[in-house]
């Protein structure tokens, strides 16, 4: 609680826990043989349709020039592939392989269990209550 009685900013209170939930992911997913971008890649690839670098950069909220190197080693080890647009030749469509969903969920799954010890921390009738608050916050949380 804040010193003058009050509650802190929500920033405040949030980014130690994502600080912590993102040093525990980054060994999960160098296990599976992928960085941070590029599940968030795979992730946005798996839940979406088919979308150029551009639109990919945007909805990942990344600067399309940062994330060239990260889907040059998605597709190098064949997560994801790269096709022309039949309607505009200097564009490339990107779309995950069966190879890139099985490692987004293998490696979803491990996070995920890491995040249930992390969650078995809060009894159990506020677990949904916390996911589901967290859900209504996050902003396009239902957006592909």
């Amino acid at each position: 609680m804040a010193k003058n009685g009050g509650r802190r900013d929500l920033a405040a209170m949030l980014q130690p826990l994502m600080r912590s939930l993102i040093a525990a992911e980054l060994p999960v997913l160098a296990s599976h043989g992928i960085s941070m971008w590029g599940y968030v890649v795979l992730s946005a690839l798996d839940d979406g349709p088919v979308r150029t670098q551009a639109a990919l950069a945007t909805a990942i909220g990344a600067d399309k020039t940062r994330i060239i190197s990260t889907l040059d080693t998605l597709q190098e080890s064949g997560l994801i592939s790269r096709t022309p647009d039949p309607h505009d030749r200097r564009v490339r469509l990107l779309s995950i392989t069966d190879d890139g969903r099985r490692v987004r969920r293998s490696a979803q799954t491990d996070i995920h269990a890491h995040e249930d010890r992390l969650l078995a921390r809060l009894p159990a009738a506020d677990r949904r209550v916390f996911l589901d608050a967290v859900h209504t916050l996050t902003p396009d949380a239902d957006a592909p």
